[in-house]
C-alpha cells in the first residue's frame, strides 16, 4: 500500500474520521535501526486519549498510540463480491434470525433481546440491529438485567467485515470490560448448484462405497435419533423445541444408519442416531442451512454433500434461490466442505459476553 507523497509518509486521518475504513501504518519497532512496520486496515471505531482504536473484518480490535503512528489515509469500502447473491448484513441477520427464533424476545428499541433457556448462543443474546433508544451504558445494564433476571449470561451479537456492520459497537463494548468468546463466519451460495452436490462433489466417497447418492429422509420434525446425533443437543425441553422447528418452512434431513435396529421408523434407531443430519429453513429466497453432521464413523463417504443436496433440492422447489448458512472461525473442516460447495464469506459475527461486574 502507498503512504507516501514526494518520498514521506504522511498521515491523511483525524479524529473526524471516525466511522470510515482507513489504512494505517505504525511503529512496530519505534526507535530501531531503519524502523519496523506494520500495517493495518478496519473500521476506525475511536480516538481518544491519544490513542486510534481499529476494528478489523474479522473483530479483532487494534488500539495504536498516536506516538506510534506513521501514516495512515482513509480507504474505499471494501469492495462487493462478485459471487454468490447479493445482500446486506442487515438483511442475513433478520432472515437468519427468524431461522433460529427464540423461546422469549423483548425489544429494547431497535435491539432484540432474545432468550431461550441457555440453548445456542445465537437465541440467547441480544441482536441489535438499530438503536436501542437509550443511551449506551443504560441500554447495556438494561441487558445484564434482563439475562440476569432469567439466568443467563448476557451476550450481544456484533457483526463485522461488510458495508453496514457493527464495528462501532464492537469498539463500546470492548471499551466497557466486554468479552469476545465466539466468532462465526456468514457464508452465502447460489442454491442450484449446492443441490447439484452429492458423493462425487464435496467429500469423495470412501473406497469402494461407490458413487450412488445415500438415502436422505425429509421430515418436518426432528425425531429423537436426529436430536441425539446433533451435538448442541442437551436435552429435549420446549426451549430447543422452539428454535430447532420455528422458522417459515424447516425441514430436517437424516441418512439412516447402515444397520438399524429392529423397531427403527425413517432409519433412526431408538437407541441409536441416523448416519447423518442437516436442517434447513426457506424464507422467501432464502434457504438457511445448519445443523449438518455425521458421525465420525461414517466421514468421508459423501453424507454431509448428500444432506445438503436433498435440502437444496427442497428449498428450490420451495421457490427460493440463494443459500446461507453460518460456521464458526476454528472449525476447519466445515469451512473446507463450505468452500468447495461454492460458500463464500460475507461477513463475520461474534458474541460479546457482559464482564462478571455486569460493565458497571
Amino acid at each position: 500500500m502507498d503512504f507516501t507523497t514526494g518520498g514521506r509518509l504522511t498521515v491523511r486521518i483525524t479524529a473526524a474520521d471516525v466511522g470510515k475504513r482507513v489504512s494505517v501504518r505504525r511503529w512496530s519497532e519505534p526507535g530501531a535501526p531503519g524502523g519496523r512496520f506494520t500495517d493495518a486496515v478496519g473500521v476506525l471505531t475511536s480516538w481518544d486519549g491519544g490513542v486510534l482504536c481499529l476494528t478489523r473484518r474479522n473483530g479483532e480490535i487494534v488500539r495504536i498510540p498516536e506516538s506510534a503512528l506513521a501514516a495512515g489515509k482513509v480507504v474505499p469500502a471494501a469492495p462487493a463480491r462478485r459471487r454468490g447473491p447479493a445482500a446486506s448484513a442487515a438483511e442475513l441477520s433478520r432472515v437468519a434470525a427468524r431461522a433460529w427464533p427464540p423461546a422469549e424476545s423483548e425489544p429494547l428499541g431497535g435491539w432484540t433481546l432474545r432468550a431461550s433457556g441457555g440453548f445456542t448462543r445465537r437465541a440467547n443474546s441480544v441482536l441489535p440491529l438499530g438503536d436501542p433508544g437509550l443511551p449506551a451504558d443504560e441500554a447495556l445494564r438494561r441487558v445484564v438485567r434482563w439475562y440476569a433476571a432469567r439466568g443467563l449470561p448476557a451476550y450481544i451479537q456484533v457483526t463485522t467485515g461488510a458495508g453496514d456492520t457493527q464495528e462501532e459497537l464492537a469498539a463500546a463494548l470492548d471499551a466497557r470490560g466486554w468479552i469476545r468468546e465466539v466468532s462465526a463466519e456468514v457464508r452465502t451460495a447460489a442454491l442450484a448448484p449446492v443441490a447439484e452436490a452429492g458423493p462425487a462433489q464435496g467429500v469423495p466417497a470412501a473406497a469402494g462405497a461407490g458413487s450412488a447418492a445415500p438415502p436422505v429422509r425429509l421430515t418436518r420434525t426432528p425425531g429423537p435419533g436426529w436430536l441425539r446425533r446433533y451435538q448442541r443437543f442437551a436435552g429435549d425441553t420446549p426451549e430447543v423445541r422452539r428454535v430447532l422447528c420455528g422458522g417459515p418452512s424447516v425441514r430436517f434431513a437424516a441418512v439412516p444408519a447402515d444397520k438399524p435396529a429392529d423397531g427403527a421408523v425413517d432409519g433412526e434407531d431408538p437407541g441409536g442416531a441416523p448416519a447423518a443430519i442437516g436442517r434447513c429453513v426457506v424464507d422467501g429466497r432464502w434457504a438457511g442451512f445448519s445443523a449438518v453432521e455425521v458421525a465420525p464413523e461414517q466421514r468421508r463417504r459423501g453424507l454431509a454433500s448428500a444432506v445438503m443436496a436433498a435440502l437444496a433440492a427442497r428449498a428450490l422447489e420451495e421457490g427460493a434461490s440463494a443459500a446461507y448458512l453460518q460456521v464458526e472461525t476454528d472449525n476447519g473442516p466445515a469451512r473446507a466442505f463450505y468452500d468447495r460447495l461454492g460458500f463464500t464469506v460475507h461477513h463475520t459475527y461474534h458474541h460479546w459476553r457482559a464482564p462478571d461486574d455486569g460493565g458497571h
